[in-house]
């Protein structure tokens, strides 16, 4: 074969009129004649089926060591295999009025891509294919009548069901293309792309819609643009184009979470001069003054307020009336979005044929995993066929198996968080001791910034996010172990299985940090004379405090370490690692004449999407999503810092996926799944925690506590607050194992300084009920339970009404189904009637030269009774 006499880009056979559906690729190895065995007998059962198979020798490749198997499916076994599918194909040509034009649509035409990319194929009425009536069907060309996506899809179910042993073996366990290629048999299959990316096939019969993809769509100079959702449907599957209209629609609804966030932010910034309490923190006259007791034992010494002054400032950006708003805010936002969504993926499964595509249908699409493992037959009582079936007692070992494992798992992680909180409490007072005369006291302008809190908080959430990393790594690969040993029935029910056991090990990887900072830390301190130790006095690690700014600037702190690291780590590791190895595999090949380096051999030498690649993308998404909804209360800017990373997120998975992966096969799904419930779940969640965070973390209810019952001036403002919100404790009764060793204590300290403060409110020594809460105290603790019962409520009557108001399908979108429905009917119904008229004719003509009996012409209701 001349290969210069065929374009490099072909995606037929050497005759150039049979399509290549599918490639397999092997190389010759030690273990070649088991190998090649296989493959012989595996090749011949494809060929049985009535696939048709030619190979490229390895000579004709660039590497000269990898044989290549086309794989082509001729109609025959596309119709057949469509049937059996209930795959969905057109009929007739959609003549419903689309009256969905919207108001001022003149606005929206910069974000427009050309109508030919939008929608690159006319709307049908579509049934499910049945090859007995075939001609009931728009047929204009068999050969392209099943687009690409839909014959690779048809084609590789039939690779993953063939045997590779002689059909005298009976061992079922011997079949499939996934345990060829974890055998080592073959060393790739997948579908091709149609053309290189940035360039049109040169075969007129080539639809070059990854290069479209690429010009449109994969380009971050088009960010600002809609997403071509049909064009990715067609060429990736429902699959993958449900996953992307879902990350769109996601992004646009974080621009007004982000709009608000950021007005909130600007508004902290405005009344940053209204501070009064900071103002006494950093003032000579009251925070000067105010000598505060040591923040751990022996090693910190006292130390004055006013040192607190910058942390002050920062904490009211977060800190103040404006959180309380947004946290309310996005409880509501998040019932939007949800609900919203959901519309949005009714007129998706309209659109894309989907209504009718329940986990019903994909009951008929056994895991080749189950069928092979499954020796166990028993009768299906709604097909009355034998089917394979899991004992109870198989599947009940096997999940308790599982369950322990993520227990332990989770208890692993929990133990390296209770490590992370052991190391800041031991480091805590080294920085102190070491920081008290450093010289980054003496930098200008960040100098006053670095203090022992921030120098702790900030190495605590980098090595925690290095555990983390570390941690997700290890689990993934355990999560599919464990998931491959239930043995799911169905595809669907091996994701949502999957997908819960990540979620929940990842929401306690990524959020358990948050929530020591958020909940425990500085809550169970004790008071001087009395500290809580953590392992007890033995371990002395005392507790933390939190800094008299409140514990909220840390736990911002956490957030954006964790957050930010995740996604610019994610977006490196998603971009950067495939093209990498991309350009590591193909560093040969760009030595050579392009006519010589085939449309296979370059998908080749790209790499695999895998089983798990749109899994991760959702799960790194609905994280992100729990960011921004669990702890939003503590920073505001969350939503902005998810928006600038989906714009960018869009167009690296759109890149990616063009550019740097083989063509996924493609795969229906008629929502995000589990997801779905996952984000509902985290919804309800993100109003408890935002409710605790600002009642417990913030200080917003101990100052309007003070200003309403405890002001003393009777004037509605803050003076004396800070002086208010501090007990004195008597520094003769500190123990000699908490007192600062000598030479720890700043030089203004002097035996004249006989008493300290610490932060809570506590009656001072020699009161009859000396160093035991005060009235304020539980005054202040109901006023913070109060707060989170009535913002709970009133959030939660707000999501339920919003909820009812905003049905789950449109109107129109109901309507058009039901339409269609009858459509469908009628048609069918038509078809039916003029076959048989047409038969009863040839009858007549062979047996009889009378005129024949016209076939009785059903009434309309009965059609219409039928279907609706």
């Amino acid at each position: 074969i001349d290969k210069h006499q065929q374009s490099k880009d072909s995606v037929f056979f050497r005759d150039g009129l049979r399509r290549i559906d599918f490639v397999l690729s092997y190389v010759d190895d030690k273990d070649g004649e088991r190998k090649l065995e296989r493959r012989k007998y595996y090749e011949a059962n494809l060929v049985k089926v009535g696939l048709e198979l030619e190979t490229e020798d390895k000579s004709e490749s660039e590497d000269g060591k990898t044989y290549f198997v086309k794989v082509h499916a001729p109609w025959e076994v596309l119709a057949t295999y469509a049937d059996v599918l209930k795959i969905k194909v057109p009929f007739k040509v959609n003549d419903i009025p689309d009256n969905s034009e919207m108001p001022m649509n003149w606005l929206s035409t910069p974000f427009r891509l050309p109508e030919q990319i939008m929608h690159p194929e006319p709307d049908f009425f579509t049934a499910p294919f049945n090859k007995s009536k075939s001609d009931f069907f728009l047929i204009d060309d068999k050969d392209t009548f099943f687009p690409p996506s839909t014959r690779n899809r048809i084609v590789y179910y039939i690779l993953s069901r063939c045997s590779y042993l002689r059909d005298e073996c009976a061992d079922k366990d011997k079949k499939g293309i996934k345990r060829l290629l974890n055998n080592g048999t073959y060393t790739a299959a997948f579908p091709l792309h149609d053309c290189r990316y940035w360039t049109k096939s040169r075969d007129p019969n080539c639809e070059s819609e990854r290069n479209n993809l690429y010009k449109h769509w994969a380009g971050f100079i088009s960010f600002f643009k809609e997403q071509p959702l049909n064009l990715i449907r067609k060429y990736y599957g429902e699959k993958i184009g449900i996953y992307f209209a879902w990350l769109g629609f996601y992004t646009e609804m974080l621009l007004f979470a982000a709009v608000v966030g950021t007005i909130c932010f600007i508004y902290g910034l405005l009344t940053y001069d209204d501070n009064e309490w900071s103002k006494e923190i950093c003032s000579e006259e009251i925070g000067g003054h105010i000598v505060m007791c040591p923040l751990c034992d022996k090693k910190c010494g006292y130390w004055k307020l006013n040192t607190t002054c910058h942390s002050s400032w920062q904490s009211h950006l977060f800190d103040n009336v404006g959180t309380v708003f947004f946290a309310i805010f996005m409880g509501i936002w998040v019932t939007l979005f949800l609900e919203f969504w959901k519309r949005r993926q009714a007129r998706l499964e309209y659109e894309w044929d989907l209504v009718d595509f329940e986990e019903e249908q994909q009951q008929l699409q056994l895991r080749p995993e189950y069928e092979t493992k499954c020796t166990n037959r028993k009768m299906n009582r709604i097909t009355q066929e034998m089917e394979p079936y899991l004992p109870i007692t198989s599947k009940c070992a096997r999940l308790c198996l599982s369950g322990a494992t993520v227990i332990f798992w989770i208890s692993l992680i929990i133990a390296c968080i209770i490590g992370v909180i052991a190391y800041r409490l031991a480091v805590y007072a080294a920085f102190a001791s070491i920081m008290k005369d450093s010289p980054t006291t003496k930098v200008q302008v960040v100098g006053a910034y670095i203090t022992p809190q921030l120098a702790t908080s900030v190495t605590a959430s980098c090595i925690n996010f290095v555990i983390i990393m570390i941690l997700n790594l290890m689990y993934e690969r355990v999560a599919v172990w464990i998931t491959d040993m239930e043995i799911p029935k169905t595809h669907l029910e091996y994701e949502n299985k999957l997908t819960v056991k990540m979620f929940l090990f990842q929401f306690v990887n990524y959020y358990s940090s948050c929530f020591y900072v958020a909940f425990f830390k500085g809550k169970f301190v004790g008071y001087p004379g009395n500290y809580a130790y953590m392992f007890g006095k033995w371990s002395k690690l005392r507790n933390e405090e939190c800094d008299p700014g409140g514990c909220l600037i840390e736990l911002t702190t956490q957030l954006v370490i964790v957050m930010t690291g995740k996604q610019v780590w994610g977006n490196i590791q998603e971009a950067l690692v495939p093209w990498l190895m991309n350009w590591w595999g193909s560093r040969r090949s760009r030595n050579h004449p392009e006519s010589l380096y085939s449309r296979w051999e370059q998908d080749h030498d790209l790499q695999s999407f895998g089983q798990l690649g749109l899994f991760d993308e959702y799960l790194e998404m609905v994280i992100q999503f729990g960011f921004i909804t669990l702890f939003v209360a503590s920073f505001p800017l969350a939503p902005l810092l998810a928006l600038i990373n989906n714009i960018i997120e869009v167009r690296v998975d759109a890149w990616k996926l063009t550019t740097q992966f083989r063509r996924p096969v493609a795969a229906k799904a008629h929502s995000i799944g589990a997801w779905e419930e996952i984000l509902g779940g985290i919804a309800v969640l993100s109003v408890v925690t935002n409710a605790f965070i600002v009642a417990f973390t913030s200080d917003m209810i101990p100052r309007l506590v003070y200003m309403y019952a405890y002001n003393t001036e009777n004037e509605m403002n803050m003076k004396g607050y800070i002086n208010n919100s501090l007990s004195v404790f008597n520094i003769s009764e500190i123990p000699l194992e908490n007192s600062p060793e000598e030479g720890e204590s700043p030089l203004w300290f002097n035996s004249s300084i006989t008493t300290c403060r610490y932060r809570d409110y506590r009656y001072p020594s020699g009161h009859e009920k000396e160093y035991t809460h005060t009235m304020q105290f539980w005054h202040i603790l109901a006023a913070k339970l109060a707060f989170i019962i009535i913002m709970e409520h009133v959030v939660f009557m707000v999501k339920f009404f919003v909820a009812w108001m905003i049905p789950d399908v449109p109107s129109d979108v109901r309507a058009r189904v039901k339409r269609e429905r009858y459509l469908v009917q009628e048609y069918l119904h038509n078809y039916e009637v003029e076959k048989l008229k047409i038969q009863l004719s040839q009858q007549s003509n062979n047996d009889c030269s009378c005129e024949p009996t016209i076939y009785p012409h059903l009434s309309r209701h009965e059609v219409l009774s039928e279907c609706l």
